[in-house]
């Protein structure tokens, strides 16, 4: 583990949450369970498996011995720890608070996290330059947000002037969330939020475009929801009824398991009129022994008639 006690003693809370050391990637070999994250001003340290009291103990050391160093002498030290095996995860404050709300920023933007509660934090870290692809290109578009989640990219693409977001997802506390990301923000319009299967609701979704760019973040397995190898084909078929001649789409695939190349031919035998037209890259600090096993972002087009 000394790669991520290396990290650690080299970090700064930052002023945007972001990934500090990741383990995951598999670049830091006897760290591959081991993920620390920044959530200003709470320190997120994520173990894949079971955490010995040995590994929690000297983790803690390390951080208050560098918060020590850098930190002015009235901040508190906040640590978060939590494990995740078979499906299921445990959270446990080692040090200080978590903020109650939890506001955390990127590039300006505010979003609101809880780091307390299931897997998912509210903001996806590794996501940073999709949502700042968004930003450059959606000025003036119609947008679709599909598995919005806490609509992180309709935030951004309202900031950037788009005409209208429309997001879509089936859990309704997220997209409350979502709601609450807007007006932290200042967006007291232009956004929809609908609770809703997407698989049940293409002519409503389809009735609401045609749009300048289609955003497709799904879950790479949530049963009931999305089953990656089952239900891109199904999603990527109907991408160009949805989009404008001309228009874009932004798809995500965040599994490890599941190659760029699979993207690249089912959008091919799926929706054939369209291009795939370049992979984004991730944030520098989100590398990979393997490329295929990163996140994936793609953006695709439909040719202009």
């Amino acid at each position: 583990m000394q790669a991520l006690f290396d990290a650690i003693a080299s970090a700064v809370m930052p002023t945007d949450a972001q990934r500090i050391f990741h383990g995951r990637g598999g670049r830091y070999p006897g760290c591959e369970a081991w993920n620390l994250d920044a959530f200003p001003p709470v320190w997120l340290l994520t173990k894949f498996g079971e955490a010995t009291p040995e590994e929690i103990a000297a983790l803690t050391v390390a951080l208050q011995a560098r918060h020590s160093q850098v930190a002015p002498p009235e901040a508190p030290l906040n640590v978060v720890l939590q494990t995740r095996r078979e499906g299921r995860s445990e959270t446990n404050v080692l040090a200080g608070s978590v903020p109650e709300p939890h506001l955390v920023t990127e590039d300006d933007t505010r979003y609101r996290v809880n780091l307390q509660r299931g897997q998912n934090h509210g903001l996806f870290l590794d996501m940073a330059e999709g949502r700042r692809w968004v930003r450059a290109h959606a000025k003036g578009a119609k947008v679709l947000n599909l598995f919005a989640y806490t609509c992180a990219f309709s935030v951004v693409a309202l900031e950037a002037g788009a005409k209208e977001v429309v997001n879509i997802d089936m859990a309704q506390g997220a997209l409350t969330t979502g709601q609450q990301n807007h007006q932290l923000n200042g967006l007291n319009s232009g956004a929809k939020f609908l609770a809703h299967d997407l698989f049940s609701s293409w002519g409503k979704v389809t009735r609401m475009g045609p749009y300048d760019l289609v955003i497709a973040d799904p879950p790479s397995y949530q049963k009931g929801s999305f089953v990656a190898t089952k239900d891109w084909p199904r999603m990527l078929r109907r991408l160009p009824d949805l989009l404008k001649p001309g228009g874009r789409a932004l798809l995500c695939l965040n599994a490890p398991e599941i190659p760029e190349s699979f993207l690249r031919e089912q959008l091919a035998a799926e929706a054939p009129s369209m291009v795939m037209e370049q992979r984004l890259a991730n944030p520098a600090v989100f590398a990979d022994v393997s490329p295929d096993r990163a996140l994936k972002v793609m953006v695709a087009s439909l040719p202009p008639l």
